[in-house]
């Protein structure tokens, strides 16, 4: 746990309160998917390939088993970086951070961190894993400008300033900042591993540093690549598992490249976590991942083509999924989706057309629509009534929810919205009761919308009606989502319609960027997040005071170690958003249906499902889930 304190020590054994290791090398109880590798001494035994103080967890499960699960294109294998979750430090279930790969964390003020290794411990290749992987990293990657022409991860420099990066031996390495850097841990725990260490042994190979340059350039040319850092970044593939001889620290290692209908992953023999009986993580042998075509996966999991499903399913899947569980064999958890809200319309405050610019820049029409929207009616014919209507905020799970965050200017009331909209102006109306802007057009809002979600385009729809009685039209814009995107950082939308917040459950430790202008792909002020990012260069200076102060709470949470002061700038920033509606929410609380085959176990019967903080299902460590003994033996097919 991390506590309020200059210095902070996350002790794995005390923090996770896990078990002590077996007595004696003989009590370990390898995996007899390695028996044959062991016997032939392909492989060393169990007792060799852990670390000297692996990970002891208080599962208790069986060996053995497939897992099958479907993914919609052959790129989509790289989600398994996410939901396999193994991470230098991560979130427990109390979203607590603690170490995982590291065997201990010292953090100083969130000045100074310095990382301990676990001794013995392996890549999945049995090479060490040492402080060399991560100078390698630092010095040869992230500082070399022929594979990092960016240079060091943003996440890593305070005030444009990387750290001192030191090695203090073989299994210890130290990050230091002037100032703190509150964000480098919960970035280390995020839901995309930055990776800032590599597989040094292997990659070296392909490194003009370390091997011959012109032989690099040969085979770089060879496979159709510019340069030897285009190869070595090929090779250098820990997100996508594009290449099966890289090496890993996951329970699971890729075995095959695409092109491929089925990648197959295999248990590491090297990973660093046990039960208490002696035997090594992951129960479950191989994950098998299936390519299908994203509009059959309901229909391919009713007819008990899957073991595990859930990334690609949605509420509307319920249905279906709930008529085959009994005649197929499996069962579907229904896990609330912890998400800002389903659907949000996002005003374009940096829209280039300068009347809708002034128009939703007035905070008392961003008001009036949200309060002409009936919300009730979108969580019936939506959410079957089991959502929650309110703005685009944090979930009650949060430690800093307040319930007036969710119901301010949120309620239906069309009266006070007519109201509204006549106090800024916008009395005129057609024929028809759509009232006029000032120079004289429809007051038609065109919702620009990526069409991915049906749940969006529905509910869009249904806006639309509750709109027209306060005398707004709303116009759907479906299109592709990187023209969307284009668009709306030229300034081109009047507004979007997108899901919420990705982090609805954050604890004060983890970074409110979400709330604040200073990414271009908010779809609220795109301008203002290019002007962020570029340090100036490009879009436009945050002009809103409102919005202002958000950019100067998120500046003091990133000053500051103080887990009270970091506290206070998320409640303010959540705040600001209530009484401001950046952005304009509706419901929440849709169900993750989660299909998992009769016989496999060690998932929670109910759990809260994000993108970020839980990694979809990774905090719940799918290294531990197993087959019980009768299903283990039909599971390997």
């Amino acid at each position: 746990m991390l506590l309020k304190a200059r210095t902070r020590k996350l002790a794995l054994a005390v923090a996770l309160g896990l078990l002590a290791l077996p007595a004696m090398a003989q009590d370990f109880k390898d995996a007899p998917f390695f028996a044959e590798q062991v016997k032939a001494k392909k492989l060393p035994p169990l007792a060799e390939r852990l670390p000297k103080d692996p990970i002891v967890v208080k599962a208790a499960g069986h060996y053995g088993g497939d897992i099958v699960t479907l993914v919609p294109r052959a790129r989509d294998i790289r989600y398994i970086s996410t939901f396999a979750y193994t991470r230098l430090v991560g979130y427990d279930q109390n979203l607590q951070l603690q170490p995982d790969l590291l065997e201990k964390l010292d953090d100083e003020g969130d000045r100074v961190f310095t990382f301990t290794l676990r001794a013995g411990h392996r890549w999945s290749d049995g090479s060490p894993f040492t402080a060399e992987d991560f100078r390698y990293f630092w010095e040869d990657v992230a500082q070399n400008q022929d594979l990092s022409p960016a240079g060091p991860p943003e996440f890593m420099l305070v005030d444009g300033k990387p750290p001192r990066f030191e090695v203090l031996d073989e299994r210890t390495v130290r990050y230091t900042w002037d100032k703190p850097n509150p964000r480098f841990l919960p970035q280390l725990a995020g839901p995309l591993d930055p990776g800032i260490y590599r597989a040094s042994a292997y990659l070296k190979q392909f490194h003009a540093k370390y091997a011959d340059k012109v032989s690099l350039e040969e085979k770089a040319k060879q496979q159709k690549l510019k340069s030897w850092a285009a190869l070595h970044n090929r090779m250098d593939d820990m997100k996508e598992q594009t290449n099966p001889a890289l090496p890993t620290l996951m329970p699971w290692r890729v075995m095959n490249a695409a092109p491929a209908n089925r990648f197959i992953f295999e248990r590491n023999p090297y990973y660093h976590r046990i039960d208490s009986q002696g035997q090594q993580l992951p129960y479950v042998d191989r994950v098998i991942m299936d390519v299908s075509a994203p509009g059959l996966f309901a229909a391919k999991a009713n007819a008990g083509e899957v073991d595990l499903l859930f990334r690609g399913l949605s509420m509307s899947d319920i249905p279906v999924l709930k008529e085959g569980e009994k005649a197929k064999g499996y069962r579907t958890l229904l896990w609330p989706y912890a998400r800002g809200t389903e659907l949000a319309l996002y005003p374009n405050l940096n829209t280039v057309d300068p009347a809708w610019r002034d128009l939703n820049r007035d905070v008392h029409f961003r008001r009036a629509l949200s309060l002409g929207i009936d919300r009730k009616t979108l969580n019936n014919a939506l959410l079957f009534g089991l959502g929650t209507e309110g703005n685009n905020t944090i979930v009650s799970e949060s430690p800093l929810f307040k319930e007036e965050l969710r119901t301010m200017n949120a309620g239906y009331d069309p009266a006070e919205a007519s109201r509204l909209l006549d106090e800024i102006g916008l009395t005129k109306r057609n024929g028809a009761g759509i009232r006029l802007l000032p120079d004289g057009r429809e007051l038609e809002i065109i919702v620009e919308t990526d069409g991915e979600s049906s749940l969006v385009v529905d509910g869009l729809t249904l806006i639309g009606e509750f709109w027209r009685e306060i005398g707004v039209r709303l116009f759907v814009k479906p299109q592709d989502r990187t023209v969307l995107r284009n668009r709306s950082y030229a300034g081109l939308t009047i507004m979007v319609a997108a899901p919420g917040l990705d982090n609805a459950i954050p604890t004060a430790i983890m970074p409110p960027t979400e709330l604040a202008p200073m990414r271009q792909d908010n779809y609220t002020w795109p301008k203002w997040g290019q002007h962020v990012e570029t340090k100036g260069k490009n879009g436009e200076k945050v002009d809103i005071p409102e919005a202002r102060r958000l950019l100067d709470l998120y500046t003091t949470w990133m000053s500051t170690g103080d887990r009270d002061l970091q506290r206070s700038a998320w409640s303010e920033m959540l705040q600001n958003h209530a009484e401001n509606q950046w952005a304009i929410g509706t419901i929440s609380g849709a169900l993750q249906p989660i299909v998992v085959r009769n016989g496999l176990q060690g998932l929670p019967v109910k759990a809260l499902y994000s993108w970020e903080p839980t990694a979809m299902l990774g905090i719940y460590r799918l290294d531990e889930i197993h087959w019980n003994k009768a299903a283990g033996k039909e599971a390997r097919r």
